[in-house]
């Protein structure tokens, strides 16, 4: 049997098998069958959007005053500033502590920073302009370039949560930005796991992965001139998928012009996606994957984005990781090649505007 057939027999069994990612070197179990049992799940209840453009009581707002005291400016565009509920801070000192090699403890400094991407209450990424998305890109990439030349800082992570579920208290469209003094463990592991494919092949592991699924196609899910949406062959979570940049980029502040407009108009599609495809406002975590800022060149890193949705199959069915997941290793019951297939299908026209269409 060649890698073709192989690759078929996998892609298209019903039958238990893992899946290797190696990104962070883990596998996955895949039970395609176990979509067939009765349990539903817990059922929760989907929040629509919000429908008033303007809170009072919201602190994110323009002109209102945040939880910590302090006034938000009246902003009409992007709006950035330091938590005021930060779990990592820049003043704080060195020390370290170890016992016997068992009882380790060592101080980590850094900085937490809030960005409101829209005055809008009522906004979401899907529900953004691409012109506004971008201003939101070109805030990203400055924050990643001013953080990241702080002497202490090595890794900067820029992510959202969307949802309740998902842990995100004020639905007004925002997302976070810490930055550590040392290597989140996801991001040390990918390093690892990318320098040492670099060092046997020359190229990085993500651009010779992309090339694969270009050439297969199954778990696309969307591609522009600079960037590819899809279903990794390793996903755990029912509808993860995987941003790419087509140009082995290192990170944000690498973008060109076009390029950011391109990272602009994937996000937007991909949200859409999300809430087409169950009809609401779909909750999700996602963030950036992007070198340390150690002022090392790390040519071995490629820029992308993980988008972690909760949702089983329907609105108001979530899964948690529980039993064998939490004891052994992740399972997931969705093929990614069902999943990129289902999101591929829905209209690239958000429901909310399919009427006025």
């Amino acid at each position: 049997m060649d890698a073709r057939d192989s690759m078929n027999r996998i892609q298209s069994t019903t039958s238990p098998h893992r899946r290797f990612n190696p990104l962070i070197r883990e596998w996955v179990l895949v039970a395609p069958d176990r979509t067939q049992r009765p349990w539903e799940g817990q059922l929760e209840n989907i929040s629509s959007p919000a429908q008033v453009t303007f809170d009072p009581a919201c602190y994110l707002c323009p002109g209102n005053v945040r939880a910590g005291g302090e006034k938000n400016p009246p902003y009409t565009g992007t709006f950035v500033f330091d938590n005021d509920f930060a779990a990592l801070k820049p003043e704080t000192q060195a020390w370290e502590v170890e016992e016997k090699g068992l009882l380790i403890a060592r101080s980590e400094a850094g900085r937490c920073r809030v960005v409101c991407f829209s005055p809008r209450h009522d906004l979401t990424i899907a529900r953004m302009a691409v012109v506004e998305l971008r201003r939101v890109v070109d805030t990203w990439c400055d924050e990643f370039s001013e953080l990241g030349s702080e002497p202490r800082i090595r890794s900067v992570q820029i992510f959202e949560n969307r949802g309740a579920m998902m842990g995100c208290s004020n639905p007004h469209p925002h997302g976070q930005i810490w930055a550590n003094e040392f290597l989140p463990n996801e991001l040390a592991k990918e390093l690892r796991s990318l320098g040492e494919y670099q060092q046997r092949h020359a190229s990085t592991l993500l651009a010779d992965y992309l090339e694969l699924e270009l050439e297969q196609k199954e778990r696309l899910v969307l591609t522009n001139d600079h960037f590819v949406l899809l279903v990794p062959f390793w996903a755990v979570w029912p509808f993860e998928t995987l941003l790419i940049s087509r140009r082995a980029v290192t990170a944000m502040d690498k973008l060109t012009d076009e390029e950011r407009t391109g990272l602009a108009e994937i996000l937007r599609q991909t949200t859409i996606r999300y809430d087409n495809l169950f009809q609401t406002s779909f909750p999700y975590t996602m963030g950036f994957h992007q070198r340390p800022t150690d002022g090392d060149a790390h040519v071995e890193f490629h820029l992308h984005a993980h988008f972690y949705p909760p949702l089983l199959r329907s609105a108001t069915v979530r899964k948690f990781m529980v039993g064998y997941e939490m004891l052994a290793m992740p399972q997931r019951d969705i093929t990614p090649e069902a999943a990129a297939k289902l999101l591929r299908g829905v209209s690239d026209t958000h429901y909310l505007d399919q009427s006025k269409a």
